[in-house]
């Protein structure tokens, strides 16, 4: 499979999971399969609790963003990526996180705000950096297991002061990076928690088990590391990206971002052409603060060409996907 297949199945994977999954947040458990039993039936982009059909949220958004800024910026530019997200908080979006909105909008400086935030509140440590995680992932995945763990904790950390939230990016960002070398992320997992922080490393250790459940889980799955692990659950007891998904929903609790993750990790193992094209087709994202511009699968594409163009020294985006 070409690398671009597997960088478009990140993104686009982790867009359609989040669309699928808003209308289905903090809803009880199995209620996708129960409105949708017979898998490929057709349908699932049915839109509800304030999201229209196909409608991406907060998680993609903030994930355009953060890939819009690293292309622009040639780089890694915190006080961008911070900026960028300020003028979205501020756009009235549909949904945003309650710790990333008093984070983006207490006049802190970039470098100050989540950190003020955590000594104040002692609680940082929901899933809102790696819900937008994907775009990250594909730029920073040819530059090697270090810098790509690195870079996910610097941005994490703009809004997440807890570096439990900088661990579990850190982690995704690695097995993503595996992933796209057509290599089984699973089995990575060992190595990449020898890489941990070791504060963390036990947390992380016991929700990636591979006998570990989400029935197991201690806190609720908007916390970092039951998402992770709810995700890499949902990858590792399925069989391809469709059923990664539906189980990932099926969990309930935080359903867009769980299934964002799952997206992302399914995307990058099964590649865009494991995706169904009836969740594609009416996938969109609204960018508020950004004039009304409205992504839809062919931008999400091309910003897939674009990061990968970016990451291995290209000038020009490759034909085609």
């Amino acid at each position: 499979m070409k690398r671009i297949r597997r960088d478009a199945g990140v993104i686009v994977g982790s867009a359609v999971g989040d669309a699928l999954g808003g209308p289905f947040e903090f809803g009880p458990e199995g209620a996708f399969s129960a409105r949708f039993p017979v898998p490929g039936g057709g349908g699932e982009m049915c839109g509800g609790g304030g999201w229209d059909p196909g409608e991406a949220t907060d998680d993609t958004q903030m994930a355009v963003m953060v890939a819009e800024s690293l292309l622009e910026r040639e780089g890694l530019d915190p006080p961008d990526i911070f900026t960028r997200f300020q003028r979205w908080a501020v756009s009235d979006p549909k949904d945003i996180g309650l710790q990333t909105e008093d984070v983006l909008t207490n006049g802190l400086p970039w470098d100050q705000a989540a950190a003020i935030h955590f000594q104040v509140n002692q609680r940082a440590a929901g899933n809102g950096s790696l819900m937008r995680a994907s775009t990250s992932a594909v730029f920073f995945a040819a530059a090697g297991r270090e810098s790509t763990m690195d870079a996910a904790r610097h941005i994490a950390a703009l809004t997440h002061g807890d570096r439990a939230a900088w661990e579990g990016t850190a982690i995704f960002h690695e097995l993503i990076r595996v992933a796209l070398q057509d290599t089984d992320p699973l089995t990575a997992i060992p190595d990449t928690l020898a890489h941990v922080h070791p504060d963390h490393r036990g947390r992380y250790a016991t929700v990636l088990a591979p006998d570990w459940h989400p029935d197991q889980a201690t806190e609720f799955n908007g916390a970092v590391w039951p998402c992770l692990g709810s995700a890499v659950w949902a990858l590792r007891t399925t069989t391809g990206f469709e059923d990664a998904i539906r189980a990932a929903i099926d969990l309930g609790g935080d359903t867009d971002t769980v299934a964002a993750v799952t997206g992302g990790l399914a995307g990058a193992c099964y590649g865009l052409d494991a995706v169904p094209a009836r969740w594609t087709e009416p996938l969109h994202v609204p960018l508020p603060g950004s004039g009304g511009r409205l992504l839809r699968l062919a931008d999400l594409l091309h910003l897939a060409h674009r990061l990968e163009g970016a990451a291995s020294g290209e000038v020009e985006a490759p034909e085609g996907a």
